[in-house]
């Protein structure tokens, strides 16, 4: 990427390119053009260069910009050139007094500066693309580049790593490891900052550290894991993550010589969030109860979180825990007694050796012991700013910004490798960050000039991951002609044993378990049965694959992620529907993935969430009909028989292990419910064959001959049978066969099943009956009405009813919708 010299003049400093006028990002072929010239080659020039020249006036009063050339100049002056003004004094970190337990070899300290360069001249890059209306993040390293040695302690291949937004410096390290050149990486940043639909990490939705599936990742976990900007939520499936390599080490039994550990990073605002809150509680927890658990928690502290100054907390709040005694990991002893908690070692973090050591001694510790550590970078300056957008004067004096930005980590990192390691001399560095800031400001150039997102149809196809295709189910299979879900065998028949939904739940539960040893079931109370006794007896039948969570939604959540990236199926149970909302913003997460990734990094995960709908004990947070909770990229069912539910968890299971997040909203009620009308066992059902299998596609229709419809879904489907006899009993029909049902347990969507129902044109009107309460984001077929109505589905008589808008109390089932709440909306949509 080096032309010449006259390329060097480029990001020395502003005096030199006064001096020959050169117009910034003029450099092509080793040609050095002057400002009269410029014009004529306007129309060969890429987009952001010619913006560039437009903005210069701008662009040379970035901070930013303003820092890289005073390090260009200093540089140059180390170099033996002559100062063209006045230079900041830079001084390399002091050591630590105890010395280096672990030092990098040259190789590896020139790797790591080249890192950090990159990273520098990446976010100053990105202020100038944003200047020029072509960059849309610009969030950067602040003075927190050095942290990019990290990627020597970690295993590049066994480990896995989630990063905080400012560490960008360690993916690129490991990047580097792992073989890719300098010039791919700085390019594929540069896509994630104009957006291009190139960008191999999110393919131009967003901004994110981590990298391609393939290059860094593996098929037991280990890998750099893309992380939103939702703060410190990396945490929890990190913490998921580490549990699950023990659990499938021991199912799946790989081939690895490396005991992987996996590593997460936040800063100092993040630790108040109780994403990293609940996380490091988990690691905490397992270590108590000696459950392996390697993960290694990095906490970058330059004291604000944006304008809150957090005034050293970080250090407060992990004041309680120690560091390993002196020479426990060299002695193989126990580095703290069981049940002391998180060892914490500190680190200078402008200080590339230090991190470096006191980062291997970290990952050292939680991979010998598979037990959690924790590891606090000090000593940091924020520079700049948190992002574009953070007026640092409004709440920060103009000496403190501009302290902290001549605050200048990557100068530092620079002298302390010359001076005192002689890793490299000050006309190697000058020229090698010429030489990088040029291959970034060219990945910019080529990244400006891509395509990017430009129509919905592609925000659509990558939402989920392909639906897998399943057999048809034989249309007889789904019709119930008679007034019972299933009809009675004739007599001398062979009588298989019919039995209520929660037998049958369970059954297909050990079904799938046993069928797959990925399979595992994590919730609440489930060893011993769970709250409904849907996992009774499973914990005993598959030992260390039915394992109890401590009752935190968020980790429990978290933990399923990380368990679905190590290559495990989870099942996944929440108590009571209300607790979901204890866990909403990791359930948005994990659906969020598949999307943000752009299909490379789905959570294939089924979700049981029970206590839903009619019942008296516990109130309304026992028996929540809500369904808020169905962000994109999430299929979510609510059958009402377990013949159905058996056929459609052997689906989900199926999806799931494809990537599919699906959702089962499980009513109470339906759990052992036997009787239909009166006692006649009615509800009550054989197990389907184990070649039945329900797509989410599919409806049972109870009759096909009627002029009128019923459509529902879980216990709305009994309420409705039972509305349909009191219709007859009341003479409002002549009889139940005017009246046809569809159970429409796809609740996310509109099933195709239900499609051809109406599509058919025999029905004279549709009622649509939900068991969830009525209003904005309570209920889901008030958007099936609507889409229906938008294809012209729908008769010219139809209508809606839901529960009343209010909460349920305990003891009672007046505010659930009822058979009088259906008859009276049927009486008044067919008059």
């Amino acid at each position: 990427m080096l032309r010449n010299a006259n390329a060097r003049m480029m990001v020395r400093g502003v005096a030199a390119a006064r001096a020959l006028e050169v117009v910034p990002g003029a450099l092509r072929g080793g040609a050095v053009r002057t400002k009269s010239a410029v014009s004529s080659d306007d129309a060969h020039e890429p987009l952001l260069e010619r913006l560039r020249h437009k903005m210069q006036k701008d662009i040379v009063e970035l901070p930013e910009y303003k820092a890289r050339s005073n390090l260009g100049a200093f540089l140059d002056f180390k170099a033996g050139g002559t100062a063209s003004g006045a230079l900041h004094p830079i001084a390399p970190p002091n050591p630590p007094a105890s010395g280096y337990q672990n030092v990098l070899a040259p190789e590896q300290i020139r790797t790591s500066l080249d890192a950090a360069m990159a990273t520098f001249h990446l976010h100053v890059e990105s202020r100038i693309a944003s200047l020029c209306g072509q960059g849309y993040y610009t969030i950067g390293p602040r003075g927190e580049e050095m942290l990019g040695s990290i990627g020597y302690a970690l295993d590049p291949h066994a480990d896995a790593m989630a990063l905080h937004y400012r560490h960008l410096s360690v993916s690129v390290l490991r990047q580097l490891r792992l073989g890719r050149k300098l010039e791919d990486i700085v390019l594929d940043r540069a896509r994630g900052h104009v957006i291009s639909k190139l960008d191999p990490v999110t393919g131009g939705v967003h901004c994110a550290i981590g990298t391609a599936k393939g290059e860094s990742t593996n098929a037991l976990g280990g890998g750099d894991y893309v992380v939103t900007s939702t703060l410190a939520s990396q945490c929890p499936p990190a913490v998921g993550r580490a549990l699950g390599f023990s659990m499938a080490d021991t199912i799946l039994k790989p081939d690895t010589s490396v005991k992987p550990v996996s590593f997460v990073t936040v800063g100092d605002g993040s630790i108040h969030n109780a994403h990293f809150l609940s996380a490091f509680n988990l690691a905490r927890h397992a270590r108590f109860r000696n459950t392996k658990c390697p993960v290694v928690f990095g906490v970058s502290d330059n004291g604000l979180s944006i304008s809150y100054p957090t005034d050293g907390y970080a250090d407060y709040l992990f004041s309680k825990y120690s560091s390993p005694p002196q020479g426990a990991l060299s002695t193989g002893s126990r580095a703290i007694a069981d049940r002391d908690g998180v060892p914490v070692f500190k680190a200078n973090g402008c200080d590339m050796l230090d991190v470096y050591d006191k980062t291997l001694q970290a990952a050292s510790y939680s991979r010998k012991y598979s037990a959690p550590s924790l590891i606090l970078y000090q000593e940091l300056t924020r520079r700049f700013g948190h992002a574009a957008t953070d007026r640092q004067h409004a709440y920060l004096d103009a000496d403190a910004v501009d302290r902290m930005a001549e605050s200048d980590v990557v100068a530092s990192g620079i002298v302390q490798a010359a001076e005192q390691w002689n890793a490299l001399t000050y006309s190697e560095a000058r020229d090698r960050f010429v030489e990088i800031g040029e291959m970034v400001r060219e990945g910019y150039d080529v990244a400006a000039e891509e395509p990017k997102i430009t129509t919905r149809e592609e925000m659509m196809e990558r939402v989920s991951q392909p639906m897998v295709p399943v057999p048809q189910l034989p249309a007889e299979k789904l019709i119930s002609n008679g007034r019972l879900l299933q009809p009675k065998p004739e007599k001398g028949a062979k009588r298989a044993k019919r039995e209520v939904m929660r037998k049958h739940m369970t059954r297909v539960i050990s079904e799938v378990m046993d069928a797959d040893p990925k399979v595992v079931y994590i919730g609440e109370d489930v060893e011993h049965g769970g709250y409904y006794l849907v996992t009774d007896g499973l914990a005993k039948k598959f030992p260390g694959r039915v394992v109890d969570f401590p009752p935190d939604e968020t980790t429990l959540l978290g933990a399923a992620m990380g368990f679905s990236q190590v290559g495990l199926v989870p099942i996944i149970e929440i108590p009571y529907s209300k607790y979901l909302d204890c866990g909403a913003d990791m359930f948005y997460e994990l659906a969020i993935s598949n999307w943000l990734t752009n299909q490379q990094c789905p959570n294939g995960m089924v979700v049981r969430i029970q206590g839903f709908d009619l019942g008296v004990f516990g109130g309304n947070f026992h028996t929540h009909n809500m369904i808020s909770h169905i962000p994109p990229g999430v299929d979510v069912l609510c059958y009402s028989n377990g013949q159905d539910y058996v056929r459609g968890f052997r689906n989900a299971v199926e999806q799931a292990r494809n990537g599919r997040v699906v959702v089962f909203v499980d009513c109470t009620n339906l759990l052992n419910l036997r009787h239909l009308h009166g006692k006649d066992r009615g509800w009550e059902t054989t197990y389907p064959a184990e070649d039945e299998v329900m797509s989410f596609n599919d409806v049972r229709q109870f009759g096909d001959k009627g002029k009128h419809l019923i459509v529902s879904h879980g216990n709305g489907v009994v309420t409705a049978l039972r509305a349909r006899q009191a219709l007859v009993e009341q003479k409002l029909i002549g009889h139940e066969s005017e009246v046809d049902i569809v159970d429409s347990p796809y609740i996310s969507d509109v099933p195709d099943g239900l499609r051809r129902s109406l599509a058919t044109g025999n029905y004279e009107s549709v009622l649509f009956a939900d068991i969830c309460k009525e209003g904005p984001g309570s209920n889901t077929l008030s958007s099936t009405v609507m889409a229906l109505k938008k294809d012209d589905l729908l008769p010219a008589k139809w209508n809606f009813v839901a529960a009343p808008r209010t909460y349920n109390p305990l003891g009672n089932t007046v505010t659930f919708l009822n058979e009088q709440d259906i008859i009276a909306s049927f009486e008044k949509t067919i008059a």
